[in-house]
């Protein structure tokens, strides 16, 4: 039970920093609060209920290399916009040119 309120609390944390925070380092650090929470809930809960912990483990892993891929790109898109226009926040993006 008490996982379950930790990883309530790490994906409020991370959901109030996206909502709130408009510069996009910080979007990306709450997307990573709620997805890392969401990963040790899964694994908790799943571990609790009597599953193979191989198979459990495996999805939980799969998951982080997810979580670093989207990261890296999420970073990559930052720093060519910032090198392109300079800007970092999100409102001062108005419009997606090619």
């Amino acid at each position: 039970m008490s996982m379950l309120v930790a990883c309530s609390v790490v994906f409020g944390i991370g959901l109030f920093v996206v909502l709130s925070r408009r510069d996009i380092i910080a979007l990306l650090i709450g997307l990573e609060l709620m997805l890392g929470s969401a990963n040790v809930l899964l694994v908790a809960l799943s571990t609790l209920n009597g599953h193979d912990p191989a198979t459990t483990q495996s999805v939980g892993v799969m998951v982080l290399v997810l979580a670093a891929a989207e990261a890296a790109l999420g970073l990559a898109l930052l720093i060519a916009s910032v090198r392109r226009t300079g800007r970092s926040r999100v409102e001062e993006f108005e419009e997606v040119t090619g």
